[in-house]
């Protein structure tokens, strides 16, 4: 099973979770659970995941996409409750002192078994993509990088079958026609687009939504 939280959003699909600009997530996938960024809030951050029932030291791993604010600004709340984390930043970020241990990725490459990230593209961010039993699932920040590089780092590790997170002003609609699954969140400027564009396999993001998969 591949459970995926999303924790932090600029809309609330869970109406008792608080709703600000930023993106976190939660990865729970073959024994491991990994926090996808941190919101902007470390405060609102903890708060949702008490809600949400989630235990901060429950988590193994916090992937950070990359150094903006609102990804970042609640990295050190967390780590305040669990500095027992493996990080998995890209090549620039620096100035984390409080985890178990930092891990700095400058190109595509597993990290764990089923666990991929397309290392720091564009010198700005990372996404990382985990295998479902339908091909690899990417979770992104909020795609600064051109999606075009996003995929080909990807398509290394196999068939890809959807996305969810931020994705700025995309709209090379193309390259998703193939998707399984489309969950734009955060900074994503052409959501309703993708709502008509794809019906199919759009699916509302939102601080509360869980996807899961077999």
């Amino acid at each position: 099973m591949v459970k995926i939280t999303i924790i932090y959003d600029n809309t609330a699909y869970d109406k008792t979770l608080e709703a600000d600009w930023g993106f976190a997530a939660l990865i729970e996938a073959y024994g491991r659970t990994l926090l996808f960024d941190a919101g902007a809030n470390g405060e609102i951050l903890l708060r949702n995941m008490r809600v949400l029932k989630i235990d901060p030291l429950s988590v193994d791993d916090l992937f950070i996409s990359h150094g903006h604010f609102d990804h970042i600004g609640g990295l050190s709340h967390f780590l305040n409750e669990n500095g027992n984390v493996i990080l998995h930043a890209p090549a620039s970020f620096r100035g984390v002192r409080q985890a178990k241990e930092v891990r700095y990725y400058d190109k595509p490459q597993k990290i764990y078994n089923h666990f991929f990230t397309t290392g720091e593209l564009g010198q700005i961010e990372q996404s990382l993509a985990v295998e479902t039993e339908k091909g690899l699932l990417i979770v992104a920040g909020c795609s600064h990088p051109a999606m075009e590089k996003i995929l080909g780092a990807f398509s290394a590790f196999g068939l890809i079958y959807g996305i969810v997170g931020g994705l700025h002003g995309f709209d090379q609609y193309h390259l998703f026609e193939k998707m399984g699954l489309i969950c734009p969140t955060h900074c994503t400027q052409r959501i309703e687009e993708m709502r008509r564009g794809f019906p199919e396999t759009f699916s509302a993001g939102g601080a509360g939504k869980i996807l899961k998969f077999g």
